[in-house]
């Protein structure tokens, strides 16, 4: 089962993988990126060496940039292996997906070879998945457009735990050198780009043959590129597009004419476009296909000058992220939700619980005013104290000040029903599970938490929350019930869960015991959990053994 702080652990390296990916697009020259993608993996990945090999036009890759130690900088940058070496090595050891793992067992072969190479002596790994100092991991780096022409190659070296690199970090380590391989390329065009405009600039006399080197630069370019105008009543409409921005769009370069991206943009994400500037100006955003999706795209605008009456086009650089934001979506789904049934974990849990309580405990109302009052705050005292006499709103009170909007969390009466309404939290912990694991194996016990997790979940509302605490508790939220039906819903999850669960042919059953308890403002997210689950074990301790027997 996974410890508890790893979602913790996974959203940190989330954070840091998306900030060494944006780190990519602030670079402004090739050798830049270069360099970022190299000093990324020492900061965002966890390694202490990284160093980027890059093609050259004669096929050999050289040593473009590296990170982590200076001595091994000066020695290596810059030299030389051959291309008949470096396929050699990615077709050794292990793959592990897109990357190439060569243990030290194997890679003693390739220390003679024509690779520059850094490396340190070290002891014997002492267990399975420890790193050896002779160890080798890359992860080559294709162009953009989905074929096998190797750009480069990412080696690393040392992994700060010390061990090899689970499933979790290759998959940062793979996604990270196709967003380096897709910043390099896109250096590499603006490069090509930036040089076209200077010679417009500086060569009158050769502008016919710039003209055509420009055309061919944004026609071909692999990523999207519009040409839109700038200023006037028709600002922002497009006058250019080239044939990979209208695949991305589905769109015919005669119908993009009719748009400007203002009419494309997602609804959600208008308030993004309009921020982005005019010059230098770079936006994540959704625009509109044909056939009325939305796609995933990163626009960087730069301007196309007139020496004579300054800015007059917008030239826009419109690349696919759809795949990058799905790994991400994806990794924040991971790193919120259990593993083995799905539901949200108990960092989720708290999370979602603590967004619905708050500090201040509710003093509760004896009058219609009074409830009012405590809803909106005294509308007397806001008008005195919470707005300056100049029409400006002055500080609120600590823990909420005049009218807050907040909803207090209260707990219905058990012993008086006067139609209170509250936020249940009903703690479930199952009964007889650990003689199903200790009978017939951990395989059938996960079975039995994921039948458990699909039958929880089909007992509440729309809206409510089912999580896995861990082992074989379980936390249902369920808001706007009075202290009656939170009872009938205890029942209802219980008899859910009584009934029979084949796995592998065999009928197993476990029981179910529940506390309810309520969530309160002025609680923390602590005390609510470790109120309901006190009432667990009252409800627990009170049922006859015979009534809890399961297996």
């Amino acid at each position: 089962m996974e410890a508890e702080s790893e979602p913790y652990v996974r959203l940190a390296t989330m954070r840091q993988l998306h900030q060494a990916v944006a780190d990519l697009n602030t670079a402004r020259s090739l050798a830049d990126t270069l360099q970022t993608v190299a000093d990324g993996i020492v900061a965002g990945l966890g390694y202490e060496l990284g160093c980027v090999n890059l093609v050259r036009p004669d096929g050999d890759l050289v040593i473009a940039a590296f990170a982590g130690n200076a001595a091994a900088e000066a020695l290596i940058t810059g030299r030389v292996g051959s291309r008949a070496s470096w396929e050699r090595r990615l077709s050794m050891g292990e793959a592990w997906d897109a990357l190439r793992f060569i243990p030290h067992t194997e890679g003693w072969v390739l220390l003679d070879d024509d690779v520059p190479q850094w490396h340190t002596e070290g002891p014997e790994p002492r267990f399975e998945d420890e790193w050896h100092p002779l160890d080798r991991l890359y992860a080559p780096m294709y162009a953009s457009g989905g074929g096998q022409d190797l750009l480069g190659v990412i080696s690393v070296d040392r992994p700060r735990n010390g061990r090899r690199p689970g499933a979790w970090g290759r998959e940062a380590l793979q996604m990270y050198a196709s967003q380096a391989a897709i910043a390099i390329s896109n250096a590499r065009l603006r490069a090509n780009m930036q040089r076209a405009l200077v010679r417009l600039e500086r060569e009158q006399q050769a502008l016919r043959a710039s003209e055509e080197s420009f055309r061919q630069a944004f026609e071909y370019a692999p990523s999207g590129m519009a040409i839109a105008e700038m200023g006037g009543d028709q600002h922002g409409r497009l006058l250019r597009t080239n044939d990979a921005l209208c695949r991305l769009l589905g769109r015919p370069a005669s119908v993009l004419r009719r748009y400007s991206f203002a009419d494309l943009v997602h609804p959600e994400d208008i308030g993004t476009l309009l921020r982005t500037s005019a010059e230098g100006g770079r936006a994540e955003l959704r625009l509109s296909r044909r056939d009325s999706t939305y796609l995933w795209v990163s626009l960087r605008n730069s301007v196309v000058a007139d020496t004579a009456d300054g800015p007059r086009f917008l030239l826009t650089h419109v690349e696919d992220i759809e795949e990058r934001k799905r790994h991400e979506l994806n990794l924040a789904h991971r790193a919120s939700h259990d593993a083995l049934t799905g539901l949200p974990n108990s960092a989720e849990l708290k999370s979602r619980l603590s967004a619905r309580i708050c500090e201040r405990p509710h003093s509760p109302a004896t009058t219609a005013i009074e409830a009012l009052d405590a809803a909106y705050g005294d509308v007397e005292s806001s008008l005195t104290h919470g707005y300056q006499a100049d029409g400006y709103e002055g500080e609120a009170a600590p823990g909420g000040g005049p009218f807050d909007h907040h909803v207090h969390a209260v707990a219905p009466d058990p012993e008086h029903d006067d139609g209170t309404k509250g936020l249940a939290v009903l703690f479930c912990d199952l009964d007889g599970f650990k003689s199903i694991n200790d009978r017939f194996g951990h395989h059938t016990g996960d079975a039995v938490l994921i039948e458990v997790a699909r039958r929880l979940s089909t007992c509440v509302r729309d809206g409510d929350t089912v999580a896995r605490l861990g082992g074989d508790e379980f936390v249902v939220l369920a808001d706007g019930l009075g202290a009656a039906d939170a009872a009938d819903l205890a029942v209802r999850l219980r008899n859910a869960i009584i009934p029979p669960i084949r796995v592998d042919g065999r009928a197993v059953r476990v029981g179910a015991s529940f506390g309810i308890g309520w969530a309160e403002c002025g609680m923390t997210v602590e005390e609510v959990l470790r109120s309901a689950d006190q009432r667990m074990y009252v409800e627990k301790r009170s049922r006859s053994k015979v009534h809890r027997r399961a297996g």
